[in-house]
C-alpha cells in the first residue's frame, strides 16, 4: 500500500473492518436489535452508556432524526465526552470502584429496561461494574466492545472479567487493541482510529433491524424524524407525546 495515501488507507481499513462486523456479527445485530423490540413491546425503557470517546457512539443513538425516540443516555458526571477539565479525568473515573453503582441507584433504570454499553476495551472497572450491576436488577445488557482486549489485556476490574462477560448480546466491534490503523516508517506511533466509525455503524444497524421488527409485528416503531424537514416537529411531538413516560431526555 506504499502508493496509497494515508487517507486511502484509513477509508479500506475502515471499509474493511465495516464489511467484517456486517458479516461476522450479522447474528448477534439482529439478536440486539430483537431484543429491543421486544423491550419496547413490552413497554419496557432503553438506555445507551459510554465512557470518553465511546460516548460518541451512545450520544449517536438518542435524540437522533431517523432513530429510536425511546433511546436515552445514562449519563455519569465527568465520564460522558471531553468536556470535563483535564479531560485525564475521564479516564481516571473509568477505573473507580463503586461508581457504576452509584449512578444506577439515582438512574432510572428497572427491570425488563435494556442497557447499551459502550466500551472498547470493555476491561476497565466502570463498565464492566456497570454491566454486572443492571443485570442483578434485571436489566438486559447488550455490550458493544473489541473482544481482542480481553485476550491481549488484563482486566482492571476487581473479578478480572470484561465487560463481554456480564452481557445478554455482545457485538464485537473488531478493532485491534490499540485503536489504531495506520503504521508509517515515519511517524512514530500508530494512529488513525476506527472505533468510532464502527460502533457507530454497529448501533445504527441493530436500531434499523429494531425498526424493522417492530413493523414486522404491526407496530410503528417509535422514529423520531429531523426538525429541518416540513412536518418534523408535529411528526416528533406526537411521538414524545405518545412515549412521555419512557423519554427521560426532556425532563
Amino acid at each position: 500500500m506504499s502508493d496509497s495515501t494515508p487517507a486511502k488507507q484509513f477509508f479500506e481499513a475502515a471499509i474493511g473492518l465495516l464489511h467484517r462486523v456486517r458479516d461476522e456479527e450479522a447474528e448477534t445485530i439482529d439478536a440486539a436489535g430483537t431484543l429491543i423490540a421486544d423491550t419496547v413491546t413490552g413497554g419496557g425503557r432503553l438506555f445507551a452508556f459510554g465512557a470518553g470517546h465511546s460516548s460518541l457512539a451512545a450520544q449517536d443513538v438518542v435524540y437522533r432524526a431517523g432513530g429510536l425516540a425511546l433511546m436515552n443516555l445514562l449519563t455519569v458526571p465527568g465520564v460522558v465526552g471531553v468536556d470535563v477539565m483535564p479531560a485525564t479525568l475521564g479516564s481516571a473515573l473509568e477505573r473507580v470502584d463503586g461508581l457504576a453503582s452509584a449512578v444506577l441507584d439515582t438512574s432510572p433504570l428497572r427491570a425488563g429496561d435494556v442497557l447499551v454499553i459502550i466500551s472498547l476495551s470493555g476491561r476497565n472497572a466502570l463498565p464492566v461494574e456497570m454491566a454486572m450491576n443492571a443485570r442483578a436488577l434485571g436489566v438486559r445488557v447488550i455490550g458493544v466492545t473489541s473482544v481482542a482486549y480481553a485476550a491481549e489485556t488484563t482486566s482492571r476490574h476487581v473479578s478480572g472479567t470484561f465487560l463481554k462477560d456480564h452481557c445478554d448480546v455482545v457485538l464485537d466491534s473488531k478493532i485491534a487493541v490499540g485503536d489504531a490503523e495506520i503504521t508509517v516508517d515515519t511517524v512514530a506511533a500508530p494512529f488513525a482510529p476506527a472505533s468510532t466509525v464502527v460502533t457507530s455503524a454497529l448501533l445504527q444497524a441493530v436500531m434499523a433491524t429494531a425498526a424493522c421488527v417492530l413493523a414486522g409485528r404491526g407496530i410503528e416503531p417509535p422514529l423520531l424524524r429531523s426538525g429541518n424537514v416540513d412536518g418534523g416537529h408535529e411528526w416528533n411531538g406526537r411521538v414524545m407525546e405518545e412515549y412521555g413516560d419512557r423519554i427521560f431526555y426532556r425532563r
